[in-house]
């Protein structure tokens, strides 16, 4: 005869790592007493600059909530528990008395922990950290029970994988396309060194919190939830979290490891949105390409690197070395309910005009949308910030942590200006250029904004300097 044997299974809030230590949870997709299966969401959480959606690695029904949409939980804090049936072998007696724990040997072998998105299998002992003092709503309470009885897990030592090919079932692979997750950085914990969809959730989850941050604060939206200040009502205090605690600290970050050093110029534009016209209203970049003046920026300024390389560089502070970039991977600033985020293009330089156009579009509303993926938001090399289209001039942008410069689009204006020997109105705007000093020195970054100014006020250019 056979029992049914339920027990109650934590799922985490997962380490992002990389110094954050906490999340909040922005929805809840489940509540108390919904049946859930291996690799359904459960909630969205927020994470530095992502949104990110965390599925839960088993079936069950819902238990209980520990946390209210809107609250800030510590990485490795329980935020819910799921009710999990098994098969066990022959039924217990029912008076059968408790086995009382037994201290492990100091030398004994460590036994295996479930693994949870985040988590990985680890040995040795464990220290809590302190908890924050705060106070929690918690949702739907439950009483509380005896703890049930431990089911026991056959100890698996995972293996590593022969050959360059990561091994892993194909529907893990479709999830790793999916999240962009590059499978030969994933950590197996599976048998025999296999790929887990859970092994896959953890490596996106941590991938969230290397993405570059925010270009800088000028042209931030507001941070959910909106605080709309009244005059004459007093003192408006809103919390520091969120995008905007990550813009924050990633600014004073950069503030005060790079020297920076900013230069203006202004540019005779007419001719690019002359151009910028002619590719609209012929089509030839493809249908439902969207052309904009910032596509032709980006290609300028991908052209400019192209012919100084040594600006595509970063500072390697431990090994006290400058690594020049294989390739551009281009940031653009993108404002989104939630704030400033800057995914980047992945080897933009390498991308045609048509190429470049769609994939610009691509990231514009996948960011809008808020579906930004951890992949699009790490590793990018230089970034571009259009204040223009705030109605702005120019600025001076602060760095992006890791990146060597970042240019600003101003508005363009009419303005009268002296065209032929004659002063006429011509289509002129501002270009800001940002760099790390210890990269780039004055002659170098004014080589490059010089480029990108020619660039743009003779349009023709970017085919025969590309």
């Amino acid at each position: 005869m056979t029992t049914e044997v339920r027990s109650l299974r934590e799922f985490k809030m997962p380490d992002v790592g990389e110094g954050l230590t906490e999340a909040e949870i922005l929805s809840w997709s489940v509540k108390p007493g919904d049946t859930v299966t291996d690799g359904q969401v459960v909630c969205e959480v927020e994470t530095a600059k992502a949104a990110v959606e965390l599925p839960i690695p088993f079936n069950g029904v819902v238990e209980r909530l520990f946390f209210p949409e809107g609250a800030t939980v510590d990485v490795g804090t329980v935020i819910i528990s799921v009710a999990v049936a098994g098969e066990a072998g022959a039924a217990a007696p029912a008076a059968a008395a408790p086995v009382a724990p037994v201290a492990a040997p100091a030398e004994a072998e460590p036994a295996r922990r479930e693994v949870l998105v985040g988590y990985g299998p680890r040995t040795g002992g464990t220290q809590r950290r302190a908890r924050r003092t705060t106070t929690t709503t918690v949702v739907a309470p439950a009483p509380a029970a005896p703890a049930p009885a431990p089911v026991a897990a056959a100890p698996v030592v995972p293996a590593q994988p022969t050959g360059d090919r990561p091994l892993a079932k194909p529907p893990v692979r479709k999830l790793a396309k999916d999240l962009g997750v590059d499978l030969r950085a994933v950590t197996p914990t599976g048998p025999d060194g296999v790929v887990t969809r859970e092994d896959v959730h953890a490596h996106a989850a941590a991938a969230a919190a290397v993405a570059a941050p925010p270009a800088e604060p000028a042209a931030v939206a507001p941070v959910e939830p909106v605080v709309v200040a009244t005059a004459g009502t007093g003192d408006v205090r809103v919390p520091i979290k969120g995008v905007r605690k990550a813009t924050a600290q990633a600014m004073v970050a950069s503030a005060f490891t790079a020297p920076h050093v900013t230069e203006f110029v202004q540019v005779d534009v007419t001719r690019t949105m002359k151009f910028v016209r002619r590719l609209k209203e012929s089509g030839e970049l493809g249908r439902d390409i969207r052309v904009s003046p910032l596509l032709l920026v980006a290609k300028a300024l991908l052209t400019a690197i192209k012919r100084h390389p040594e600006i595509n560089a970063q500072w390697d502070e431990a090994a006290q070395e400058i690594v020049i970039r294989g390739q551009v991977n281009l940031g653009i600033a993108a404002a989104t309910p939630r704030g400033l985020i800057v995914p980047n293009i992945k080897d933009a330089g390498g991308r045609t005009l048509s190429g470049l156009a769609a994939a610009l579009g691509e990231l514009i509303d996948t960011a809008r949308l808020g579906k930004t993926s951890p992949n699009d938001m790490q590793g990018g090399t230089v970034t571009i910030t259009n204040v223009g289209v705030f109605g702005v001039d120019t600025g001076t942008p602060i760095l992006n942590p890791g990146e060597a410069a970042i240019l600003a689009f101003g508005a363009v204006r009419e303005l009268p200006w002296v065209h032929k020997g004659k002063v006429v109105p011509r289509q002129v705007t501002t270009l800001a250029l940002s760099f790390d000093h210890r990269l780039v020195d004055g002659e170098l970054g004014s080589r490059v904004l010089a480029d990108v100014a020619a660039l743009l006020e003779y349009p023709k250019r970017l085919i025969t300097w590309g």
